[in-house]
C-alpha cells in the first residue's frame, strides 16, 4: 500500500472527515499510496462518496473538488476584499481544530512506525480513529478538576 513519496519515505494517504464542533472522527475513507495527490485521493478512498452533498472544508490543496477552500489570490499584488479575508479568517479557525485532531491521531505509535500489509493499516488507522473517539467521550463526562 505505501508508496515512496517526494521526501524518499513510504507512506499513506488517508482522508480523514472531522466534525469540527465535536472534534470527533466521522468518516476514515479507504488509504492509497502516499505519492497521491490529495484531490485524486479524495476521490479514490471513497470519502467523497460518502460525503455526499454535505458542506465540507478543506485546505487549498483541493481545488476543483467541490469541497470549500481557502479564498487564494490571483497575483501577488492583488489584494483580496474584506468580505473574502473574513471568510478565511474563518476558515483557518475550522481548520485549525480539525488539524488538531489530525495531530492527536499521528501521536499513536501504531500510525507512525505502521509496517502492515494488505488492510492492515485501515485498520489500524480505524482503531486509531475509534480510541480517539472514546477518549473524546470520556472527557467530556469527567466531573471538573478539583471536584
Amino acid at each position: 500500500m505505501a508508496e515512496q513519496s517526494k521526501n524518499y519515505r513510504y507512506s499513506t494517504n488517508h482522508q480523514v472527515v472531522v466534525d469540527a464542533d465535536t472534534r470527533l472522527v466521522v468518516l476514515l475513507g479507504r488509504p492509497l499510496p502516499g505519492n497521491r495527490n490529495d484531490c485524486r485521493a479524495w476521490a479514490g478512498s471513497g470519502a467523497k462518496d460518502a460525503v455526499g452533498k454535505t458542506v465540507t472544508i478543506a485546505d487549498g490543496g483541493y481545488r476543483g473538488t467541490g469541497l470549500v477552500i481557502p479564498h487564494r489570490r490571483r497575483s501577488a499584488d492583488e489584494e483580496l476584499p474584506d468580505w473574502k479575508q473574513a471568510h478565511n479568517k474563518s476558515h483557518r479557525q475550522v481548520r485549525a481544530r480539525v488539524d488538531h485532531v489530525f495531530t492527536r491521531m499521528k501521536t499513536w505509535k501504531i500510525s507512525r512506525d505502521c509496517r502492515l500489509r494488505g488492510d492492515g493499516v485501515h485498520h489500524a488507522m480505524r482503531g486509531v480513529a475509534r480510541l480517539h473517539n472514546l477518549n473524546l467521550a470520556g472527557q467530556a463526562n469527567r466531573p471538573p478538576c478539583g471536584r
